[in-house]
């Protein structure tokens, strides 16, 4: 495996210790950083940057989030993200997003594997941290209204109950037969949740969420069995991210099945599941064009969006 996920990076120091301290907090304010979200949209502002020569600049373009100084905007309502390896402190805050000459909004999920890991782990754990702010007006304790703690890392009710950020595990596994070479297979589905794409269908990796008192491996064993009725012979752990959409971290394993084994399909989770050839899967990345269906109901293959941790799955099993 090399590199990481893209919502797994990240250069901020969290400082976690400077979220009680109202002082150095207030002393950081009017020089800090501040990232304007919108969690209704999952999205930021960004400014294309340009990689190369000016005139690939459509293909080659990257993207950087927009960062603006903090005049002018009330402290209480911005979340303090961290420390940049400067020295500057950075703040989000979530709302309507300003209007900046030279930018441009976009989602995380489409963009999340064209920033750089400063940007990436910046957006990441701000949209997490203020879709948990809105998830969460009320005490789970006693129903009461809450108010923001700890620089946006907490909230508390009337009595001084404290509330903590929660993040949801899930597990996410690339199925695969163990072969090496081009004729390996994984195992692939089409999830019955997903919206329907005339003429497209999207296979990703098997996933879900891991159940009180379950250990990540055997949710994963019981995710496999309950979706596509393979028992697994090796569960191997990966890599992880942070999913922030609204709130869950994504576990991510490969595991090894016996492909003779009878795929039992359940069709309320999966539509489709289906074992694919590394050499199909590198054709995909490839740009070239794998049909499924039927003459009748024609569809092109389609991954998983390049932001997502099935993407990187698949990605780095194809190139092994």
């Amino acid at each position: 495996m090399t590199g990481a996920p893209p919502l797994a990076r990240a250069t901020l120091d969290r400082a976690g210790h400077r979220r009680s301290d109202p002082h150095w907090l207030e002393s950081a304010w009017p020089t800090a950083r501040l990232l304007p979200v919108d969690s209704s949209a999952g999205t930021a502002l960004f400014r294309d940057v340009v990689t190369g020569d000016a005139a690939d600049a459509a293909v080659g373009a990257v993207l950087s989030v927009v960062l603006l100084d903090t005049s002018g905007v009330d402290r209480s309502a911005a979340v303090f993200l961290g420390v940049e390896p400067d020295g500057v402190a950075v703040f989000a805050i979530d709302g309507p997003l300003p209007d900046v000459p030279g930018t441009r909004p976009a989602n995380l999920r489409d963009v999340g594997h064209r920033l750089d890991d400063r940007d990436a782990g910046l957006l990441t754990t701000a949209l997490a941290i203020v879709n948990w702010h809105v998830r969460s007006p009320y005490s789970p304790q006693t129903g009461q209204p809450t108010t923001v703690g700890e620089a946006g890392w907490s909230r508390v009710d009337a009595a001084g109950n404290q509330t903590w950020p929660r993040t949801d595990p899930a597990m996410i596994v690339l199925v695969h037969d163990g072969v090496a070479g081009p004729d390996g297979r994984c195992l692939l589905g089409n999830n019955a949740t997903w919206p329907k794409q005339p003429g497209f269908r999207r296979f990703s990796c098997l996933a879900g969420y891991v159940e009180p008192g379950e250990s990540a491996e055997a949710a994963v064993a019981r995710e496999v069995a309950e979706e596509v009725g393979l028992t697994l012979d090796r569960i191997d752990y990966v890599a992880s991210q942070a999913w922030p959409f609204p709130g869950s971290l994504m576990l991510g394993y490969t595991a090894t099945a016996d492909a003779a084994q009878p795929l039992k399909v359940d069709p309320a989770e999966i539509t489709e599941a289906r074992w694919f050839t590394r050499r199909e899967v590198r054709a995909l990345l490839g740009g070239e064009t794998v049909n499924l269906g039927t003459p009748d109901e024609p569809a092109v293959m389609t991954l998983p969006m390049q932001v997502s941790i099935a993407y990187y799955l698949i990605t780095t099993w194809a190139g092994a």
